[in-house]
């Protein structure tokens, strides 16, 4: 692999030409936030209407042209295409020779560190991986939203000031992940962020189906609350009959859950015992109210939970359960 220049402090971070392989919701707003920094976007490409129609409203007058031709006219590159494309992506500008001796190459996956960028690394290119934790809409608002927003970054030693830079220019916070740290680091965004989507909205389902007229406001305060609550002190914001050791209650949701939504009965069942087991970790979960609880919340496949004796006097039976970035 070819040695990587060191990057001098007075050339970080110089004016670049930029240019973004994938008009998906990422590049746009990143390339957008880099111009607002003095660099130039200067090519785009994209597939889809949707790619084109999101280039030409967050970068106007930029021109869309094929991949190659992106790199041929930028000094950085952003490859914003979805996680299982992008090796492929770079093998084939590698091999091609699309690829410049001392061209900034920069992905934003959150699953792969600069490794995935080798090919190119090899025929000279300098590589980044520079994730932001944060979900796009592929609109203007992502570029407002980058201020404070933090960055997984991942480079060579030295090019970790230049990333670090990069990163500070769009707004953004460093935060330095290991190469062999990526799929943790990008596991564990997903469990808090893409899991808590699909929370939300089960929870307004279930909440109009019970009469509720507007969800969203009734649960924007209770979760505004238990998010800053979690992140402030993480298991000691735990509450509910879960915590509390209401096995009755937990019957209860079970059974009105089997009626209404059986599809979501394998969810909660899951969430709940996480839930039991890190309140009874820490404390605030009784080790004598949890046996008839964990009996609640036995898989009817598996038979009851370890330590238990069996499902409590008032649960329900456990019939079969219903089946561009």
């Amino acid at each position: 692999m070819n040695a990587i220049p060191p990057i001098e402090a007075q050339d970080r971070p110089a004016r670049l030409t930029v240019g973004v392989v994938g008009a998906g919701r990422v590049g746009p707003a990143l390339a957008a936030s880099l111009q607002l920094a003095g660099h130039r976007p200067v090519a785009v490409s994209g597939v889809s209407d949707t790619s084109v129609r999101r280039a030409a409203e967050l970068l106007p007058d930029v021109p869309l042209v094929p991949p190659a031709e992106v790199l041929a006219r930028a000094e950085l590159v952003l490859l914003t295409v979805p996680d299982d494309a992008l090796a492929d992506l770079v093998s084939g500008l590698a091999e091609t020779g699309a690829v410049r001796p001392g061209q900034l190459l920069v992905h934003t996956s959150g699953r792969y560190g600069t490794a995935v960028l080798d090919p190119a690394t090899r025929a000279g290119a300098l590589p980044l991986a520079l994730h932001p934790a944060m979900t796009f809409t592929g609109t203007s608002v992502d570029v407002q939203r980058l201020a404070g927003c933090s960055f997984g970054v991942t480079a060579p030693e030295e090019l970790r000031m230049a990333a670090e830079a990069l990163v500070i220019e769009m707004g953004g916070e460093p935060e330095w992940i290991a190469e062999s740290a990526r799929p943790l680091y990008h596991a564990a965004l997903a469990i808090g962020a893409n899991h808590l989507v699909t929370l939300v909205a089960q929870s307004m389902e279930l909440l109009r189906d019970a009469g509720v007229q507007a969800p969203d406001r009734m649960l924007g305060p209770l979760l505004g609350a238990a998010l800053d609550n979690a992140l402030r002190s993480g298991d000691a914001a735990l509450t509910g009959p879960v915590a509390r050791g209401d096995a009755g209650t937990v019957a209860a949701h079970v059974t009105e859950l089997r009626r209404h939504a059986p599809q979501s009965v394998a969810g909660y069942l899951a969430m709940a015992r996480m839930t039991a087991d890190r309140a009874l970790a820490h404390g605030l979960l009784k080790p004598e109210l949890a046996e008839d609880l964990l009996g609640v919340l036995a898989d009817p496949d598996e038979g009851p939970a370890p330590g238990t004796s069996g499902p409590a006097p008032d649960a329900p039976d456990h019939g079969p359960e219903g089946g561009d970035r």
